[in-house]
């Protein structure tokens, strides 16, 4: 099976400009930016999508939730406000198998749902 696009940028093999790395996650700019700030916060370990998180892997999805703050801090999106989001499957627009989390910010969002 063919690696995806995520394992080969935690491989350093595909080219991403890096804003965060530490043992279990990596963040980039995404190169297709949907807002000002748009980056992914990516797990190291490869999980397909929301649906296949196991129990052990929670205390992960808390920590991609913990560096996406730190990291709306750190582009000074933290006090206006942002948006977190995890699509899952093709129906829930995900387009890369393999979980990621968007942060996206730096102008106001529309749509939301609450």
């Amino acid at each position: 099976m063919e690696k995806d696009v995520f394992c080969k940028i935690i491989e350093k093999t595909v080219p991403a400009t890096v804003l965060y790395e530490d043992p279990s996650v990596i963040a980039i700019r995404d190169i297709h930016p949907q807002a000002p700030i748009h980056i992914l916060v990516i797990p190291k370990t490869h999980i397909d999508q929301l649906k296949d998180i196991a129990p052990r892997d929670l205390p992960l999805i808390g920590h991609m939730v913990e560096v996406a703050n730190m990291l709306a801090h750190r582009e000074g999106i933290s006090e206006n406000g942002y948006r977190v989001v995890i699509n899952s499957g093709v129906e829930g627009g995900q387009v890369v198998r393999h979980l990621h989390l968007h942060l996206l910010g730096g102008r106001q969002l529309g749509g939301g749902l609450g």
